[in-house]
C-alpha cells in the first residue's frame, strides 16, 4: 500500500459516503504505477491513506441518482447541491454536518438575493491540494492548468460573495476567497469546551442558519433580508 498521500473526507450524506468509500478502497491500494490525472491536479496515482470525519447526527437524506460527473466532483472535493445562476450574489459553501442549516439558510436568502448557490465541500484538503498544484503548474509554464475548485467558482460573478461554514476552524474553508478573488465571510468554531444542545451550540458559535443569513447580508449588501430579524 502506498503511503505518500493522505486524503481526508467529511461527507454529509450517505450517498456521498458510498461514493467516497468506493474511491478510498481503491486509493489505499495504489502503488503509484498508474498515470496521474492532470484534470484535477491531484497525485491520485500515488495513493495513500484516507481519513473520514463522520457525524452521529441524523440528517435527512436527499433522494437522487448521482451522475458520474457528480461522483467525480465529490471525490475531487466539492460539488454543487444547488448550482448558482448567472447573476449569483452569494454562495454558501458548507462542509459536513451543518448541511441542514446551510440548506435552510439558502432557502431564506434566495427570497432576497439572486441566483444563490450551495456548494457541498466533501474534502477541503483535496480542493486545496488541487488548487495549489495547478497554481504551481501555471508558475512553471503550464498556463492552461485549472483545478477543480477553479472550475467550480469560475462561473460566479466577481461581485458574488462566499459564505463558508464548518463545525471546525473557519480557516479550513476561508482560503476559498483567494481562488478567484471573491469576498468571503468564514464561519466556524474558534473556542471549544462549551456544552449544550446542538441548536444552542450552533447559535453560540455563530454557525446556525441565522448566522449564515446575517453573513450573507453583510457580504452581499442590498435590501434587508426579510427573515433576518425573525431568525435573530
Amino acid at each position: 500500500m502506498a503511503q505518500d498521500g493522505l486524503a481526508s473526507f467529511e461527507p454529509a450524506f450517505v450517498d456521498e459516503l458510498a461514493v467516497l468509500m468506493e474511491f478510498a478502497f481503491d486509493y489505499v491500494q495504489r502503488d503509484g504505477a498508474g498515470p496521474d490525472e492532470a484534470a484535477n491536479w491531484l497525485r491520485d496515482a500515488t495513493g495513500g491513506s484516507v481519513y473520514f470525519r463522520l457525524s452521529t447526527r441524523a440528517l435527512e437524506q436527499p433522494k437522487r441518482t448521482l451522475t458520474d460527473s457528480q461522483k467525480r466532483h465529490m471525490v475531487d472535493g466539492a460539488y454543487w447541491l444547488r448550482e448558482p445562476g448567472p447573476n449569483a450574489e452569494v454562495v454558501i459553501a458548507v462542509q459536513g454536518a451543518l448541511a441542514p442549516e446551510a440548506i435552510a439558510a439558502v432557502g431564506l436568502i434566495a427570497e432576497d438575493r439572486r441566483d444563490v448557490g450551495l456548494l457541498m465541500v466533501t474534502s477541503a484538503d483535496r480542493l486545496n491540494a488541487g488548487w495549489t498544484a495547478a497554481s504551481r503548474a501555471r508558475e512553471q509554464g503550464h498556463v492552461q492548468a485549472r483545478s477543480h475548485v477553479e472550475r467550480l467558482l469560475e462561473p460566479l460573478p466577481r461581485h458574488c460573495g462566499l459564505v463558508t461554514v464548518i463545525d471546525g476552524h473557519p480557516a479550513t474553508l476561508g482560503w476559498l476567497g483567494s481562488v478567484l478573488g471573491h469576498r468571503v465571510r468564514s464561519l466556524g468554531v474558534e473556542h471549544f469546551g462549551q456544552t449544550g444542545s446542538l441548536q444552542d451550540l450552533y447559535r453560540h458559535h455563530g454557525v446556525d442558519a441565522a448566522a449564515m443569513v446575517a453573513a450573507a447580508q453583510a457580504i452581499a449588501p442590498g435590501r434587508p433580508m426579510r427573515h433576518l430579524r425573525a431568525l435573530g
